[in-house]
């Protein structure tokens, strides 16, 4: 399962951004959010940006402790805050810009699907974001978004 995100649908409100930072640290504050939504380059277009657990995760290949890995069963690339150390090469090694850094807490934002329940999926109005199974059709929307979101970081 994993969040599909059409951007044409967003608009801009970021109340995804607020339901994860009040649902995994009871905070109204963008900045603990582990969605963010970016503006595009002409100011235009307005596209959430959230962990695309990718098939071979670049963030995990970056860890040097292990903290980040991809679950063989349910293909959620999974963070252990135990094993991490704060080096931040994951946030680096995303190519999307889905991890932030938490100087508060000094450990990562990563998406998790909230266990299954994805918050921002539930407050979103617009249906940007929606909870899927992956498929191979799937797949191909999923790299077309990936490449929006790399052109406008």
């Amino acid at each position: 399962m994993v969040i599909d995100v059409t951007p044409e649908l967003c608009i801009g409100c970021r109340l995804c951004e607020w339901a994860c930072s009040f649902w995994h640290n009871k905070a109204n504050s963008p900045t603990k959010s582990r969605i963010t939504v970016v503006r595009d380059e002409a100011g235009t277009l307005d596209i959430p940006v959230v962990c695309l657990q990718c098939d071979d995760p670049p963030c995990s290949a970056a860890c040097p402790t292990g903290a980040l890995r991809k679950d063989d069963i349910t293909g959620l690339v999974e963070y252990d805050p135990d094993r991490c150390v704060g080096c931040r090469m994951c946030v680096v090694a995303c190519p999307f810009g889905a991890i932030a850094w938490d100087p508060d807490s000094r450990r990562i934002l990563k998406c998790d699907l909230c266990g299954g329940d994805p918050q921002c999926v539930k407050v979103c109005p617009t249906e940007a974001l929606k909870f899927v199974r992956a498929d191979v059709s799937h797949l191909r929307k999923r790299m077309r978004a990936a490449e929006r979101i790399k052109n406008v970081l």
